[in-house]
């Protein structure tokens, strides 16, 4: 499920995120805030629709999806529609199909889940429990939740400000969401769907690898994989100026949609 790459990939952003700040002077004010004060529903909507297909197509390296993450303060609310687009797009593509292969493999050779045995049938059952728990994990916590409570499931990158203060940010966002009328609540989606999804897998998982201090154990990782996550939403564009746009000063290239 690419955890490792995760792991690197957040340690690599927080330093060269240090870097990176290190050259900058004062932030400047967010570019994407004449967007609010427009009453033009028409082209608002369009435009609206257009950065939102933009923000859904964005990966790391070209490789790793970042779907569910936004640059923009006062992006508009996701519909019911829009939240499920983003569950199938999220969970079905072909990076997390590639994850799943990965991580079946990465058990087989530890022999994690014993009961699934080894040989073809082992990988194919190990394979199967990996992309059950990305399908099952994304449906709850990017659909089912939000469209059930009203939250909106995208991470909110703060993308100025020190490195503790979006460090923390970006934690604080595991447990506090946005809500669909733009306030602020604790994120039941999140929580809720790590232990929806921990507790779906025992349909799936071997008998030795059932039951509620299992689940709980299993959910309570989940999240803090995805507090990591978040640290790679937040720093990854930084890091990717850094590397291959080193004389782009722009904060926010999508507020400025064609």
């Amino acid at each position: 499920m690419g955890i490792t790459q995760l792991l690197r990939l957040s340690l690599f952003a927080s330093c060269l995120a240090v870097n990176a700040a290190a050259q900058q002077s004062t932030p400047q004010p967010a570019t994407d805030a004449p967007a609010k004060p427009q009453p033009q529903t028409g082209q608002q909507t369009d435009q609206e629709k257009e950065l939102k297909k933009k923000e859904q197509s964005q990966r790391i390296l070209g490789i790793a999806p970042e779907f569910g993450v936004t640059s923009r303060k006062d992006a508009a609310p996701l519909t019911k529609g829009e939240k499920f687009h983003l569950f199938t797009k999220s969970a079905f593509d072909p990076f997390n199909f590639a994850s799943a292969g990965f991580q079946a493999g990465l058990g087989q050779l530890q022999n994690e889940f014993p009961g699934y045995g080894q040989g073809a049938e082992g990988y194919g059952k190990r394979y199967g429990a990996s992309f059950a728990d990305q399908v099952s994990s994304n449906f709850f916590s990017n659909y089912f939740y939000p469209v059930l409570l009203k939250e909106d499931p995208r991470y909110f990158r703060l993308g100025e400000g020190s490195i503790k203060h979006r460090i923390l940010g970006s934690l604080k966002q595991e447990f506090v969401c946005r809500t669909d009328s733009k306030k602020h609540s604790f994120n039941w989606s999140n929580i809720l769907g790590a232990f929806s999804a921990g507790g779906l897998s025992n349909a799936y998982y071997p008998q030795t690898d059932r039951g509620l201090g299992l689940t709980l154990s299993r959910s309570s990782i989940s999240l803090g994989y995805g507090s990591i996550g978040g640290l790679v939403d937040e720093f990854w564009p930084d890091i990717n100026r850094k590397l291959f746009h080193k004389h782009d000063n722009g904060q926010k290239p999508e507020s400025a949609p064609k």
